[in-house]
């Protein structure tokens, strides 16, 4: 197989329970959008439910449909923005939606209503609506129309991964301020505003809903290192040597010749590149493991192959040799957070960026062998 993604679902149950228990007065909703972060929506939503989630959250209106048509009857919470179109998707998936305006309200209850969550915006600057007042009549409103059904108010962090900052604090205030006026008079309204980040950083923070994305995944919301939470990575990528050619000095790999041997050595080709999810910017920087070993990444990252530098001596490798991108190999390991470093980014984009391309195997759990 050129390029294999294999998803631990026990991992995955491991973290999410280790994340509950860290929320012990709270439900738990695990994130499932962006396919379950690149690991397989639906199979990471069952791990989640055998893990004790009583909620999931998307995205989209067809990622609602999507986890409807597996037969998964808990509520489904839509985070993001909808056009009218998909807003009927989602009031057909009976998903919950979110809402900050009146024109939204007005459009969920032509369609015959449905359970809805109001958003501050208490800083993220994203969705949601920054007027304090507006949020109120909002919840009065879904809370008072007999179609309408207001089960939760809602906020999110923009800098909850920031330890220290004080940014995160001044959003939990003015969310807890505000939603504590609609709770003293709209009983079992529930609260949620925590991330993965958090849910992990601030008990206060954890109302009576917490949503983890990332971290169910077994990543470091805070893009360090993921065994300091307690969290496994789940995920792990690989490909396998295709050729192993001899290469002079002068000799070189890839497009633009952006590798050139200095002496002779041995170039592996891997069948793995950027339309996998390989980025670009891993071109000439990074290793993968073969064997147990480190090796460099050379030449330009291109659509379907990466060329490895193995060494005079090839490194004792042959062809056929699996090699390792994201995960453990002996006693080394490349995590997705060594990647986000290379490439200037965070380890949700290493992650996402998987495409369909590489297949997805399931161990762990009930779907060992699958």
């Amino acid at each position: 197989m050129r390029a294999l993604a294999s998803v631990d679902l026990a991992a995955i149950e491991r973290n999410i329970g280790l994340l509950a228990a860290a929320a012990p007065s709270a439900q738990l909703c695990a994130v499932v959008k962006g396919d379950g972060y690149g690991h397989g929506a639906t199979e990471v939503a069952a791990a989640a439910i055998r893990a004790g989630a009583t909620w999931l959250a998307v995205a989209t209106a067809p990622e609602a449909r999507e986890l409807r048509a597996e037969g998964l009857e808990l509520p489904v919470l839509v985070m993001g923005a909808l056009t009218d179109a998909e807003l009927k998707i989602a009031v057909a998936a009976k998903a919950d939606v979110v809402a900050w305006s009146e024109y939204f309200l007005t459009g969920l209850s032509a369609l015959g209503g449905g359970r809805v969550h109001i958003k501050l915006d208490t800083g993220m600057g994203r969705l949601g609506t920054r007027d304090v007042e507006l949020a109120s009549r909002l919840a009065a409103r879904a809370e008072d129309e007999p179609s309408l059904d207001l089960v939760g108010l809602m906020t999110h962090f923009a800098t909850a991964d920031e330890i220290g900052d004080r940014f995160f604090s001044s959003q939990l205030e003015a969310f807890r301020e505000w939603s504590d006026r609609i709770v003293a008079t709209t009983p079992g309204v529930i609260r949620h505003a925590a991330n993965s980040a958090a849910l992990l950083r601030d008990d206060a923070s954890h109302f009576d809903l917490v949503r983890p994305g990332v971290a169910c995944y077994g990543l470091d919301p805070f893009g360090d290192d993921p065994a300091a939470q307690g969290l496994e990575p789940a995920l792990r990528l690989e490909s396998y040597v295709a050729r192993a050619e001899r290469s002079d000095a002068g000799q070189s790999s890839g497009y633009g010749r952006s590798f050139i041997a200095q002496a002779p050595t041995v170039i592996a080709t891997v069948p793995i590149g950027y339309a996998d999810g390989w980025r670009r910017g891993f071109s000439n920087n990074g290793e993968v493991l073969i064997g147990g070993r480190r090796f460099a990444v050379v030449g330009n990252v291109s659509m379907d192959n990466i060329t490895v530098d193995l060494g005079a001596d090839g490194g004792g490798v042959e062809p056929g040799d699996r090699v390792t991108l994201i995960g453990a190999d002996g006693a080394e390991r490349i995590s997705s957070e060594e990647l986000a470093r290379l490439a200037g980014t965070i380890n949700y984009e290493i992650v996402t960026a998987i495409s369909a391309r590489v297949e997805r195997r399931y161990v762990g759990s009930e779907v060992e062998g699958r």
